[in-house]
């Protein structure tokens, strides 16, 4: 399976691991542990799939949820709920994946609890750190995609252009000719 990341923040990127969230049935994109491996090397957090298992796959979902909680508590101007904090704050005081100097450039190796860690901490620092007032939901009705909003104008309505952007944009020019 080929995963999107249309924000280039991978904590974010992977909340929209789970598409269509507001649908009676979601598409989840990592429901086995073989396509959350693949995700961590798409996403570049590894180099090569840590072999994950129903624990991790299990511990992934929980963060993934946890870090959407916090982003619709900044988005929505509410305080962070304890539960998701204390599930971030769990991950990322977990051991970070291990980076090597090697001939070729760096390689990213370690288990997908580290990969978490990574994503956790990641988390920490967008919920803590200023760019938070940045964040946004996708406008698109069937994408719920978070993203930071770092766009001049402070405007951007959707995840990405290439995806999202395009469709809502045609879908109009589409109402419009109707009429």
């Amino acid at each position: 399976m080929r995963h999107v990341f249309p924000c280039r923040t991978p904590a974010l990127d992977f909340v929209g691991t789970l598409q269509a969230r507001r649908r009676q049935t979601p598409d989840e994109r990592i429901g086995s542990p073989g396509r959350l491996d693949a995700w961590f090397v798409q996403s570049g957090l590894l180099d090569k799939e840590p072999g994950s298992d129903a624990a991790d796959l299990r511990a992934a979902l929980a963060l993934r949820e946890a870090i959407y909680s916090l982003a619709r508590a900044r988005i929505d101007g509410r305080p962070l709920p304890a539960g998701a904090v204390t599930t971030v704050n769990r991950q990322a005081a977990g051991t970070p994946v291990a980076t090597f100097l090697c001939p070729g450039g760096a390689r990213r190796l370690g288990t997908a609890s580290q990969a978490l860690t990574d994503l956790a901490r990641e988390a920490v620092e967008v919920f803590a750190g200023e760019e938070s007032a940045l964040l946004r939901e996708c406008g698109h009705p069937d994408c719920t995609q978070v993203y930071l909003d770092r766009s001049r104008g402070r405007r951007r309505e959707w995840c990405a252009m290439r995806t999202c952007g395009n469709r809502a944009k045609a879908a109009a020019l589409r109402a419009r000719r109707r009429r």
